[in-house]
């Protein structure tokens, strides 16, 4: 019995299981129709979780910003620290995530 790769998630496995016990994909019936379908999902499902982690990070951001101008928040406050806190917060994980979001798209070219 050896031990091998999935070819779905590229997890070890026996080389006599039938499914994978990690993706729960079937080995048998696995035709490359199906892997590749298989990879596609997964980077769609990827995109999608980025472009939610994006989304929430614009709104922290802008919610930080917001919450500054409209109360207008004096420096040295709890309130200051927590909209700045949030705003910048916000800003650096939505450049991550478009950074993330621009790799995945150069790496399904």
């Amino acid at each position: 019995m050896a031990v091998i790769n999935c070819p779905n998630c590229r997890k070890k496995i026996s080389d006599k299981a039938k499914n994978c016990s990690h993706c729960e994909i079937d080995l048998v019936n696995l035709d490359e129709e199906k892997l590749t379908i298989n990879k596609q999902v997964d980077k769609i499902n990827k995109s999608q979780r980025i472009m939610t982690w994006s989304f929430i990070a614009m709104l922290m951001f802008c919610g930080g910003f917001l919450f500054y101008y409209w109360k207008n928040v004096q420096p040295g406050t709890w309130q200051y620290y927590l909209s700045a806190g949030s705003a910048i917060s916000g800003f650096m994980i939505y450049i991550v995530t478009r950074v993330q979001l621009i790799l995945l798209k150069r790496s399904n070219k």
